[in-house]
């Protein structure tokens, strides 16, 4: 039996080809009773709106618009290249996307690359939130203006935005709590916990849930004082130092955040891989290194890429104006040594 089209509409509904069109393809300028009666021809045929046709005769392609930090950030470095392997399919697709760069932990730097945005008729958005950073009016201007908003990795307040793509922050502090307990055996220990900052959500989730399981399960292993180092490497090798110089009962380092290369390097200097166990968050090239050597102990990687393609298949869908793609929930790849992806060609 073939599929119902919208010819079928049409003389079902008893109005032309044109007006069934407008109404399905939700163009306006049809009276209310004809829209009532191919609403009623559409779910009583269970007709399928054609997408591919529906943007042919638009003329003009879905835009979207991802807003991320510098791809010179390593983690978002992989946001940003798989973006660039998905541009040949979105173009097959009739999609345009715009990628728009923001300075990470800058004061303000979120809010002035989306009011860049209000008033280009972007049909939905995707942004890395930034915590206290004061996007909140602009994304509620954007979302009057009818663009659809998708956080991601980092979360914001869900009154501005429509959808979040990412891991659930808070379980993967637990985990890498759980981790560090396992670790110390039943033995008294103390752990330093680094962040690029505590008002970024994804950062503070962690944090949170890192807390919750050591209080609750491994009270023997106490938190030193929550170092901030904007994700800077530079900052992470001097500020863990120092930590370090002056706590010799320091027996863990758990890192929330980026700027791993301050704490590959430290630990490598100061000999330390076996006298503290080192948890981190993010897959790199220089992580997959120190963790081959024993450097490290654990990597938790939220797998960028993946949360890229959903990111990029829901904005598809919601722009489309179809049901968002039923996906499981998003469980970040915890490595360790000899269990490793392979390298991307």
């Amino acid at each position: 039996m073939r599929n119902p089209t919208l010819h079928d509409v049409a003389h079902l509904a008893g109005v032309s080809y044109a007006t069934a069109d407008r109404v399905v393809n939700r163009r306006g300028n049809v009276a209310e009773k004809s829209v009532l009666k191919v609403k009623g021809a559409v779910e009583q045929l269970g007709y399928v709106r054609n997408v591919s046709a529906a943007k042919l005769s638009k003329n003009s392609p879905h835009r979207l618009a991802f807003v991320l930090p510098h791809r010179s950030h390593t983690f978002f470095g992989r946001m940003h290249a798989q973006l660039d392997r998905s541009q040949p399919h979105l173009k097959i697709a009739r999609i345009s996307c715009d990628i728009i760069e923001f300075e990470a932990f800058e004061a303000g730097a979120l809010e002035k690359a989306l009011s860049g945005l209000l008033g280009q008729k972007y049909d939905c958005i995707a942004f890395v939130g930034q915590g206290a950073d004061g996007a909140s009016g602009v994304l509620g201007a954007l979302r009057a203006e009818g663009v659809h908003i998708v956080s991601l990795v980092s979360d914001g307040p869900e009154g501005s935005r429509d959808h979040y793509i990412g891991i659930d922050n808070v379980k993967a502090g637990r985990t890498a709590a759980r981790l560090v307990g396992m670790a110390h055996r039943g033995a008294a220990g103390c752990v330093v916990v680094t962040v690029g900052a505590m008002d970024v959500r994804d950062h503070f989730d962690r944090v949170t849930g890192f807390r919750q399981v050591l209080e609750s399960d491994f009270p023997n292993i106490q938190i030193s004082d929550v170092i901030k180092t904007k994700d800077q490497s530079a900052v992470m090798r001097s500020k863990l130092r120092s930590q370090l110089d002056q706590n010799a009962d320091i027996t863990a380092i758990y890192n929330t955040g980026a700027g791993n290369e301050g704490v590959v390097d430290l630990v490598r200097i100061l000999d330390l891989s076996a006298s503290i166990f080192c948890i981190v968050h993010d897959l790199s090239s220089v992580v997959r290194t120190a963790l081959e050597e024993g450097v490290i102990d654990i990597v938790i990687d939220q797998r960028p890429e993946i949360e890229m393609n959903r990111a990029l298949a829901l904005l598809q869908a919601v722009v489309d104006e179809l049901p968002p793609p039923p996906t499981p929930e998003l469980i970040p790849a915890i490595y360790v040594r000899g269990h490793l992806p392979n390298e991307r060609s």
